[in-house]
């Protein structure tokens, strides 16, 4: 591959040559605008395929690229340089996965999926992987906000090489407003399926010398576990069994979970770019297909086999969406894939006898005491400060370990934020060097940004009565805890 990407760079440089000397050479053979010498002149004429006599080869045809269908690229000299690129040069691995990941109104799911993500993947697959986050804004504030959210919750992925995070510079974009409107779509809605099958190709070009295998993905999806060998070994068996194959598709919703071979992306980047203005990506990848496998001479059901033969579904899906909130302003999206199966929703605990207390008003069935019990997991209506979630014990325990998990897999940004755990000790003594609050709780820890509480309950503060949730500042979400666990340190 790097071979041919060489090859391909001599072959364009030939041209230029060749097209540069073809205009400032006059007749007599000697008029270039440096002295060179016969035997440069000489040899620059052998590298371009020019005679010294000129003809017919002197007419160089010129193969048409990306500046043809996006002229606006010519204008700037980095429009197709990344504005940002943070990596550790991870390249020659199986699979790339690429996450393209927009500003949305309402509530960002990108956290959440990379989480989930890479939990699903073992050490193997991880070594094996390279996850490009391509982050398709050009306002360089927003840029560095989600980029230092990623490294702060994922340093140590970023510093291993398994993840990538990139983003555009504003010269890679046309001038939106000139876009044609076309399927009788509203403007903006035209602009944004415009610019996504842009950042569709920019991500493809990023990611297409660096593996054996493409997987577009999206920033507000669930996956199963090991879904990267799955995929893998289902690619590399139909490639040994010498079965043809153009994408192989994992999840039944638009562009999520689709399989390809680096080595072909470039008919996609192409396609996209001479009909960005036109139709959807998920409608470029079927005509595609559809030029590939159909006979125009043959009918509907003929065509739809042939595609198939081209275009792989595999069930169950891997993949399953997660969002409601779309990035396409006041679209709200319920589709799931029905094939993906059940998600665990909870994580249950056989935890300690205690009375529980909510300030927060649970939804229907979704109580806190439900949830302590491992029944169910809670779910409270817009909590506000001051709010407390109280677990008071029968009979007061030493603390060994702790877990308090707010938000679940179908509304992953119902998380508790700006939230402590706090603990009242049974002898309220000697705890001048704690912090505590003005009714003799001791904080003990707090909710990160992933929506994670743990930790443990040093001993010196003796046996717990009670443990408490405050909430410190008011949410535009609900909230969820998936997880309680309050484990007794019984060596006592």
């Amino acid at each position: 591959s790097m071979y041919r990407e060489r090859e391909e760079d001599v072959h364009v440089l030939s041209q230029h040559l060749g097209q540069l000397l073809t205009e400032i050479t006059l007749p007599s053979g000697n008029n270039l605008p440096l002295q060179l010498s016969p035997e440069v002149r000489f040899l620059l004429r052998n590298m371009t395929g020019l005679k010294p006599m000129g003809g017919d080869s002197t007419q160089l045809l010129r193969l048409p690229s990306a500046y043809q269908f996006l002229p606006h690229l010519l204008l700037n000299p980095s429009s197709l340089r990344p504005a940002l690129c943070l990596s550790k040069g991870r390249s020659g691995v199986s699979v790339v996965l690429g996450i393209p990941t927009v500003k949305r109104e309402v509530q960002s799911y990108l956290l959440a999926t990379l989480q989930n993500i890479i939990a699903s993947m073992t050490q193997a697959e991880q070594n094996d992987t390279l996850i490009v986050i391509f982050i398709a804004e050009t306002d360089e504030e927003y840029v560095n906000i989600v980029a230092n959210e990623v490294k702060d919750h994922f340093a140590a992925d970023l510093n291993s090489g398994l993840i990538d995070i990139i983003a555009p510079t504003p010269s890679y974009y046309p001038d939106f407003n000139s876009l044609r409107t076309t399927l009788g779509d509203s403007k903006e809605r035209v602009r944004w399926r415009s610019k996504q099958n842009l950042d569709f190709a920019f991500l493809m070009m990023y990611a297409r010398p660096k593996a054996l295998f493409y997987i577009q993905l999206e920033d507000d999806i669930l996956v199963k576990p090991q879904f990267v060998t799955t995929m893998k070994t289902i690619a590399l068996e139909r490639i040994a069994n010498k079965q043809q194959w153009f994408v192989l598709d994992f999840c039944q919703l638009g562009f999520i979970g689709k399989m390809f071979r680096c080595v072909e992306l470039p008919w996609l980047i192409q396609f996209f770019f001479m009909f960005y203005n036109d139709k959807p990506v998920d409608w470029l990848l079927d005509h595609v297909i559809h030029t590939k496998a159909c006979n125009l001479e043959k009918d509907n059901k003929q065509c739809r086999k042939d595609k198939e033969e081209l275009w792989i579904h595999y069930k169950p899906s891997l993949f399953q969406h997660i969002g409601t909130y779309s990035s396409l302003k006041g679209k709200v999206q319920k589709l799931k894939d029905k094939q993906f199966g059940k998600v665990n929703l909870f994580i249950p605990h056989s935890n300690p006898d205690a009375e529980v207390h909510s300030d927060i008003k649970a939804y229907k069935q979704y109580t806190l005491k439900r949830a302590y019990q491992g029944e169910s997991f809670f779910w409270g209506l817009l909590p506000q400060p001051g709010d407390h979630l109280n677990f008071k014990f029968k009979n007061p325990i030493y603390i060994k370990k702790y877990i308090f998990r707010s938000g679940n897999a179908e509304h992953p940004s119902d998380k508790l934020y700006n939230t402590t755990i706090e603990v009242l000790p049974k002898v309220s003594q000697n705890l001048d060097f704690y912090n505590t609050t003005n009714d003799g709780f001791v904080i003990v820890g707090k909710f990160d940004n992933l929506g994670l509480a743990e930790g443990t309950v040093t001993r010196r503060l003796g046996a717990i009565k009670e443990v408490r949730l405050t909430v410190h500042s008011e949410t535009d979400n609900w909230a969820i805890l998936s997880e309680i666990s309050v484990l007794p340190d019984i060596s006592r």
